[in-house]
């Protein structure tokens, strides 16, 4: 029997890769349009949620606690499982890695909390809840995220610039190989407990060794530079994007990576991408819009 799937923000970075997922899966695959739809009824029939809505940064006070109350209305109201992307800023500049099911969450910044209190609403909602937690991401195409709008930017003059430490391990997450992981656990959401939390463990990768593998994908030699967060300092007065981006500029020098355990105990079968394909294909897409503002909502990463 066919399985219908909600996307809400079908047309973000994880929402895009999730309806291509499970549209390969077989699934019906319903697109939340916000501009017609009433999510309660748009609910009705929906086996799964994907909780893609993600609004832009400085928006994250006002929208965020107020959008996963509806979602967990909806899902409370039909029956139907939600599929939350998490990420990593519940943890905090002070807990040491691997970041794990199980490691507290100790963020004491703002958009962390938000983040927090959010999940914890999920905990205690009682619907039935899949969190995929993962890095920053990597996509296909230029969509206004770090990788393409400021480390990969340059890339076509040699230039690899690193808003950090480049000798400490950062997670990332191949968006491809995450939405197809989230469609795996939705097929199997009926054996998993009423909410479970999985970090996905992508690619553990310092920035220079980011650097020396995209070295050996390009055509020409690639140089790392650390990028300068003056620019980010000088426009944050009048910039409220920049000054959430500073808030969260800890985890550039923050050592961490995701506790593999976890997925690996429930998808035990699951083929990761060789990290060198997918930087190839990356690099490729993200030189085609570089210029995509981060401002813009649709696109806004987790």
């Amino acid at each position: 029997m066919s399985q219908t799937v909600l996307i809400l923000g079908a047309s973000g970075r994880f929402g895009r890769h999730a309806a291509t997922a499970f549209q390969a899966q077989g699934w019906t695959v319903s697109r939340f349009d916000r501009a017609r739809d009433d999510l309660m009824t748009a609910a009705r029939g929906a086996d799964v949620i994907v909780a893609g809505w993600n609004p832009a940064y400085p928006d994250w006070p006002d929208q965020v606690t107020r959008q996963h109350e509806q979602i967990i209305e909806a899902a409370r109201a039909t029956g139907a499982t939600v599929l939350l992307p998490g990420n990593v800023y519940v943890f905090g500049p002070d807990t040491p890695a691997p970041w794990g099911s199980d490691t507290p969450h100790r963020a004491t910044n703002r958009m962390g909390r938000i983040r927090v209190e959010m999940e914890d609403a999920y905990r205690q909602s009682g619907v039935r809840t899949i969190l995929l937690r993962a890095g920053d991401f990597l996509d296909t195409e230029a969509s206004g995220n770090w990788f393409d709008k400021i480390l990969t930017k340059s890339l076509d003059r040699g230039v690899f610039r690193y808003p950090g430490r480049p000798d400490i391990p950062h997670a990332w997450a191949w968006l491809p190989d995450f939405a197809r992981a989230a469609v795996n656990l939705a097929e199997m959401r009926d054996t998993l407990p009423s909410f479970i939390d999985i970090p996905f463990p992508g690619y553990t990768l310092s920035g220079q060794q980011m650097a020396d593998t995209l070295a050996r994908v390009s055509p020409g030699p690639v140089r790392l530079k650390r990028m300068s967060w003056l620019p980010l300092v000088l426009a944050s007065p009048v910039w409220p994007m920049g000054r959430c981006l500073r808030e969260m500029r800890y985890l550039w020098d923050t050592p961490h990576w995701l506790d593999p355990c976890k997925f690996a105990e429930v998808l035990p079968d699951f083929q990761s991408t060789p990290v060198e394909r997918a930087l190839t294909r990356a690099i490729d897409r993200s030189s085609i819009q570089r210029q995509i503002d981060p401002d813009q909502t649709v696109p806004a990463g987790l």
